[in-house]
């Protein structure tokens, strides 16, 4: 989960909630809806231990066609979060090695490069790449906290600077502000559903994955509440709404001059955690299309490492063309879409499920169902629409994406015979 999306989101989120009451309670408010979305897919997980992530149980619920289009979609949103971070990650190199500023695109597919090769090795080499540097990336953070809140005991009240915007009305202009805050929110909070990717090679599933859902939602909650607070303690609202990277002006209070190398350091040691987790997500999806026969057959083929090396390779090719869009904000708001469309089709699939196979083996069940997982698909509806609404470009792609899949499906069907 923690990756670029919290180090670059709150400045969005700042800028249009300008209040430090609304910043933190999108930030609860997107923990929240997570933690509700847990709830119910934890059941689906459970219920269908298989990796490969959303897709799996989706296609078990709704059919062939509707598992291919989430799969699909599960892939590619992985493919541009991986792209977005290796961009972020490139940017705080420049930024440390100044005469590398200019090369951003071709470090950030370096970065793809390695992170690829890295995890071809095998499994094993993967798990620890993963858990090494998640340490790294908890440590760092919780450094930067600690220093912004020792800063704020001995130095007093946060600079100051002239507040430029004001905190929309109550009503509708407020209620768009937030649904468009929490674009970046639940860019930040993705990577919840990880564990699920994996159901397959967990060991005591019906046990670990509720576990890790429900554990590891609260704990990087508990972090990101901590780190915007750490912020609000040194800066006023309005500084982290006017900077792209709020950690390295945040940074810039108790260290001074050396404050924005700090956090790009920081930036730099943290990032790799994360585009190792999302790759490892991307390539599980695409070997469980290919196993199903809903994508290339070489996909599915494992090397002597336990690792899906032709998913693999086929998702660090498709990051690398993520790359020339070349915008992480573009990128953001596109998997936020992507995100919650797939959130909204495994929310549904619980009540599909729940009718069609009542007495089938649930080791764990949704608590409080139907109300918990009504709630939190119909948060999702809202949230697709009003998306859509305020920018119909992504409206358009959705449907785009929708129409060109069913031809591609059919071929594929047809070849399967």
């Amino acid at each position: 989960m923690i990756g670029a999306g919290i180090l670059r989101a709150p400045a969005d989120v700042a800028a249009r909630l300008p209040s430090p009451g609304l910043f933190l309670g999108a930030w609860v408010l997107g923990g929240v809806y997570a933690l509700l979305g847990a709830n119910a897919i934890a059941e689906l997980a459970t219920m269908v231990p298989r990796s490969g992530g959303q897709y799996v149980f989706i296609r078990h619920a709704l059919g062939p066609f509707a598992g291919f289009v989430v799969g699909l979609n599960e892939w590619l949103a992985a493919c541009a979060s991986v792209t977005a971070l290796a961009i972020v990650e490139a940017e705080a190199i420049g930024a440390l090695l100044t005469p590398f500023a200019r090369y951003v695109v071709p470090i950030a597919a370096l970065s793809l490069v390695v992170t690829g090769a890295v995890l071809l090795r095998g499994v094993r080499q993967s798990d620890q790449a993963q858990r090494y540097t998640s340490v790294i990336k908890a440590l760092v953070l919780l450094t930067l906290v600690v220093a912004c809140f020792l800063w704020r005991a001995f130095r007093g009240a946060p600079q100051t600077t002239v507040v430029t915007t004001l905190a929309p009305a109550l009503g509708a202009s407020l209620v768009l502000a937030m649904i468009t805050a929490l674009q970046g929110v639940i860019f930040a909070y993705d990577g919840w559903t990880g564990v699920v990717y994996f159901s397959g090679e967990v060991k005591n599933p019906d046990r670990d994955i509720p576990r890790a859902l429900v554990g590891g939602l609260l704990s990087t909650m508990a972090l990101y509440l901590l780190l915007n607070a750490a912020f609000l303690a040194v800066l006023p609202i309005s500084a982290i709404a006017s900077s792209p990277l709020a950690a390295a002006t945040a940074a810039s209070v108790p260290f001074g001059r050396h404050g924005g190398t700090v956090v790009h350091l920081l930036v730099a040691l943290a990032l790799p955690s994360a585009l190792v987790a999302n790759c490892l997500m991307a390539s599980r999806t695409a070997f469980a299309l290919a196993e199903d026969g809903l994508a290339p057959r070489r996909l599915a083929q494992v090397n002597a490492g336990g690792t899906p090396g032709g998913a693999l390779i086929a998702s660090v090719i498709a990051m690398g063309l993520f790359l020339l869009s070349g915008s992480v904000e573009r990128l953001i708001a596109l998997c936020a879409v992507m995100f919650v469309a797939t959130y909204t089709m495994s929310f549904a699939s619980v009540f599909v499920l729940r009718w069609r196979e009542p007495d089938a083996i649930r080791p764990y069940r949704s608590r409080w169902h139907p109300w918990t997982t009504g709630f939190v698909l119909v948060c999702s509806l809202a949230f697709l629409a009003a998306m859509v609404a305020s920018d119909l470009r992504l409206g358009v792609a959705g449907v785009a994406v929708l129409v060109l899949s069913y031809p591609l499906y059919r071929l594929i069907a047809r070849r399967r015979g």
